[in-house]
């Protein structure tokens, strides 16, 4: 029996991406698709995706078809909601529009009160949907705190219709922190008040991350370890004790990377493409990116790299400082990122520092980022929490070797080179402090003089299996063990 799955976001490639959920909303619902088909022991999956038609979509002049009109009640009186279908991809899509996504404004705000309006209205129409198209759901798949809100209206209010009668509600956690507290003016606009659960604490019973998690049938964090991490008082933002009491119901599933994107044996926006079995031609990338930033040419020089977003939570300032803790030991650096502008100051100060050997690109450079990761010995990756991480699956998967902090995906994805290569593919590193950064950075970097134990952690990384297919195979058992429970 076919189990329809309505998949709620704020953001999804190729429409719009922001962060790492525009990642995952753009891959993951096509590959439960596709493997619901071609396993014998799935069901399929007739599951389609609901995104807020914001300008920036408009923008692109996506082909979609207008199929009608309804209105979403609230205090105010109701709010009309127009409903856009995109058929160009392996499943259907549907666009909300409405007064609330408001033209002038981004996908997200910096204050999330300035986006509560939008993605209340835009949560609450979502739950319309199915009685628009006469599709009876049986799980809605909602992300983050910008549809949480959906997952709480579903479980509290009555149901706009019979078509959501049966539906079980799947919370993707994505990044516990952002859970869009400032909202509460909104939610009281469209009729929801705060909950009076005191199993949460009375600061979050209206913020719309915790009420989603409050009323989820399932909660599924980006990784098994992030979803231990949460329990935790140093990850749990002030809701780890709620977690603890919603234990049964949490569970961790690793995000899946784009493989055909990131494949260095077709990569087109490399030097030169390599595999397991060329891995020897990998260095002409290193030499290229030495050539093109003006560094000392010598493939027995490490060439380190960091590629991130220049925020606090990615441990920048961890990484930069270790650097000249490392001051003694040959290596060179290209870091490429932008964010956080006292981060940019430190990245640019450490190449003023050092001008013979690091590089400082503050900047959002896709083509760099891939030859980086074609080119460089070592890609760091000292994030203070990593609920699940792509980067460090891409650097390995191009030969790169991660040096990363043990917290969240990161644990899930690395496996830690120890006196033994083995099955080694990284190096990990525990408390997130400059010098114990630097001292596994020096522990890497003597490996890396070890040429034979180097191209083995190497290949190891490469070999491993990072796409959907995987991830995707677990969320079908998932939902099919939410339809089957009462």
């Amino acid at each position: 029996m076919t189990l329809n799955v309505l998949f709620v976001a704020a953001e999804s490639e190729p429409f719009v991406k922001i962060g790492g959920l525009g990642d995952v909303a753009g891959a993951l619902p096509g590959a439960i698709r596709h493997i619901s088909l071609k396993s014998e022991d799935l069901p399929p999956v007739d599951i389609r995706m609901v995104l807020p038609y914001h300008f920036a979509i408009k923008q692109k002049d996506i082909k979609t078809e207008h199929l009608g009109d309804f209105s979403v009640p609230s205090h105010k009186g109701s709010v009309p909601c127009q409903v856009y279908r995109y058929d160009g991809g392996n499943f259907p899509v549907y666009f909300l529009d409405g007064a609330p996504i408001d033209e002038k404004s981004p996908v997200y705000s910096l204050e999330p009160a300035n986006d509560g309006d939008k993605y209340v209205f835009f949560s609450l129409a979502a739950l319309r949907l199915p009685g628009f198209l006469d599709w009876h759901v049986d799980i809605l798949h909602a992300n983050d705190w910008h549809t949480a809100t959906a997952i709480y209206a579903l479980k509290t209010r009555p149901l706009p219709s019979a078509h959501l009668a049966h539906t079980k509600a799947l919370h993707n956690l994505h990044n516990l922190p952002f859970m869009g507290y400032g909202i509460q003016q909104a939610l009281t606009d469209y009729g929801l008040p705060p909950s009076d659960n005191d199993i949460l604490p009375e600061w979050a019973r209206h913020a719309p991350l915790p009420l989603g998690l409050l009323h989820a049938d399932k909660i599924v964090a980006v990784s098994p370890h992030y979803a231990e991490e949460i329990l935790t008082p140093e990850f749990g933002c002030g809701l780890e004790n709620f977690l603890k009491q919603r234990k049964s119901a949490l569970t961790g599933i690793l995000n899946g990377l784009d493989t055909t994107t990131w494949d260095p044996e077709t990569d087109p926006l490399i030097t030169q493409t390599f595999s397991t079995q060329t891995l020897a031609r990998r260095v002409e990338n290193k030499t290229d990116l030495q050539r093109k930033f003006n560094l000392p040419e010598d493939e027995n020089l490490p060439l380190l790299t960091l590629i991130s977003r220049m925020d606090p939570q990615k441990g920048i300032d961890i990484a930069l400082r270790g650097l000249a803790y490392c001051e003694d030991l040959p290596w060179q650096a290209i870091i490429l990122g932008t964010g956080t502008p006292y981060v940019e100051d430190m990245a640019l100060e450490l190449e003023a520092n050092y001008p013979q050997r690091v590089r400082s690109v503050i900047d959002f450079d896709n083509k760099l980022a891939h030859q980086l990761y074609a080119g460089a010995d070592m890609f760091l990756m000292p994030s203070r929490y990593e609920p699940c991480g792509l980067s460090q699956m891409i650097a390995m998967r191009y030969g790169c070797v991660p040096i990363a902090r043990a917290t969240g995906g990161l644990v899930d994805t690395i496996h830690h080179v120890s006196r033994s290569v083995n099955g080694g593919t990284g190096f990990l590193f525990l408390k997130p402090y400059p010098s114990v950064f630097a001292s596994t950075l020096k522990r890497a970097i003597h490996r890396f003089h070890h040429p034979e134990d180097w191209r083995q952690i190497q290949l190891n990384g490469m070999q491993q299996d990072f796409s959907w297919e995987n991830s995707a195979r677990k969320y079908v058992e998932l939902y099919v063990r939410l339809r089957n429970k009462n």
